[in-house]
């Protein structure tokens, strides 16, 4: 079974594509530095597996310590690279902390990476890299945008390393994924999404409200040129976006694809926030109150992927629904208060 080395493995997206690659047949390593994720994401894997996932403690921007897991592991076929801190007011205050964790975190493993001859890799990007779009759906020839914050503009910065990087010739052949917006859980509650503090992400702030840890959720602004007036996003199950990287991971062992790709991966289609609250109430049949309040600095209106070209060339599709990604969002909300 081919090894593939997960960065951030125990985060949000890693941990679920980390129990995908295994059904899939390939061994995953785990590296993560725990950061921005908890130790007990490995025992919420092993439980769905019946077995523990091999897991380093390293950080990406350490050359030395990086370059012992793949001494001691060998043969690792792929890498799949999550490792990245992603609070977009934080990268507002500590851009640096933001440039040098994303940035120079992907540098060093390009460079481990090339030192040991592994040629395969898929990035975490986002979505973020189109701004606001003056088009909807926006497909992977979308202009990019300037980034609304050092967050964003990490992942135009990563990307843009990964073209050149394509282009000086050397061995490499990379597949980015640009998410749209990641919800729900796994369906045994085992693992989900743990953010740190106050959430930044809609789902999460309606689960914690839902369970009485938060006062009340704020739409932030109605008056969008929108058909409810609040703002519209492309929600993706988890575990579909999991899916996707192992999608990815077969395409690149394949010989046709180019030395740099990029798919969107999201739905297809749009849901405003009233719309998700709606969804909430109808998927839990528990009823929940918000207020409003005027629009947030740097929100973007609309967005929503065009999904053609990964439903064509990767054989992609989501198979989850709004409805069924926030009743387990929900599920695994009921499970943490346990």
């Amino acid at each position: 079974m081919s090894k593939i080395l997960v960065t951030g493995g125990a985060g949000y997206i890693g941990s679920h594509t980390v129990v995908e690659l295994v059904h899939a047949g390939y061994t995953p390593i785990i590296v993560d530095n725990f950061s921005n994720s908890e130790e007990r994401v490995l025992k919420g894997i092993a439980g769905i597996l019946g077995h523990e996932v091999v897991c380093h403690k390293v950080d990406c921007t350490d050359a030395k310590a990086l370059q012992e897991v793949f001494t001691k592991e060998g043969d690792i076929a792929g890498v799949i690279h999550f490792a990245a801190f992603k609070a977009v007011g934080e990268s507002v205050a500590e851009p640096l902390k933001y440039y040098h964790n994303n940035v120079a975190g992907l540098v060093t493993l390009l460079q481990v990476m090339e030192a040991n001859k592994v040629t395969r890799l898929v990035f975490s990007s986002s979505c973020t890299v189109y701004g606001i779009p003056e088009k909807l759906p926006v497909t992977e020839e979308t202009p990019t945008q300037k980034a609304n914050s050092p967050y964003g503009n990490t992942k135009k910065i990563d990307e843009e390393i990964l073209r050149d990087v394509a282009a000086s010739g050397i061995s490499l052949r990379t597949i980015a994924l640009r998410y749209f917006n990641p919800i729900g859980a796994h369906e045994s509650a085992l693992i989900g999404e743990l953010p740190l503090g106050i959430p930044n992400n809609l789902v999460p702030f309606i689960t914690q409200t839902a369970a009485g840890l938060r006062d009340s959720l704020t739409v932030y602004g109605t008056d969008y040129d929108t058909p409810d007036g609040s703002c519209i996003r492309d929600y993706v199950h988890v575990v579909d976006l999991a899916k996707a990287h192992v999608a990815a991971i077969k395409r690149l062992e394949k010989e046709e694809p180019a030395a740099f790709e990029v798919f969107n991966i999201g739905t297809g289609k749009g849901s405003s926030v009233l719309e998700v609250v709606k969804a909430f109430e109808k998927a839990t049949g528990k009823p929940f109150p918000y207020k409003t309040g005027p629009r947030r600095a740097g929100d973007v209106p609309a967005i929503y992927a065009d999904v053609t070209k990964a439903t064509q060339e990767l054989g992609f599709k989501t198979s989850l629904s709004l409805e069924e990604s926030l009743a387990s969002s929900w599920k695994w909300q009921q499970q943490l208060g346990k």
